[in-house]
């Protein structure tokens, strides 16, 4: 348990140093109202997570540590998207493509709720 432990955090740190990389180069060589860096963050992320699944789950059993190193720490960290891609993307595969676009929609409304009401909030604070 520990050492799954240790290889999703060390995954995790190196994915969240890799998003805010991404972040950094995005802003320095392109100036735009669109949030350009959490968008390449989100594909990339899901990508890998595909590619990831994909590939690891050919050659290596499910608990081995370099899932966990890279599914849930590295993309865990680079970005949260990418599991909520795969989880969604599962759903489909396993045809329950109404829990599917429910779980995307009411995500998507949520989450934003919650962040206004969490910048509401943090005025009383």
């Amino acid at each position: 348990m520990l050492k799954t432990i240790l290889f999703i955090g060390l995954g995790g740190a190196i994915g969240s140093i890799f998003r805010y990389l991404t972040h950094w180069i995005t802003t320095k060589y392109f100036q735009s109202s669109f949030p350009l860096s959490t968008f390449l963050v989100n594909v990339i992320g899901s990508l890998l997570i595909g590619l990831f699944i994909g590939y690891l789950g050919k050659y290596f059993p499910d608990n081995h540590p370099l899932k966990f190193f890279l599914i849930v720490g590295f993309c865990g960290g680079f970005t949260t998207f990418s599991s909520f891609a795969l989880e969604n993307y599962n759903l489909m595969q396993n045809n329950q493509q109404i829990m599917a676009y429910l779980y995307m929609a009411v995500s998507i409304i949520l989450t934003i709720t919650a962040v206004g009401l969490g910048n509401y909030l943090a005025k009383y604070l």
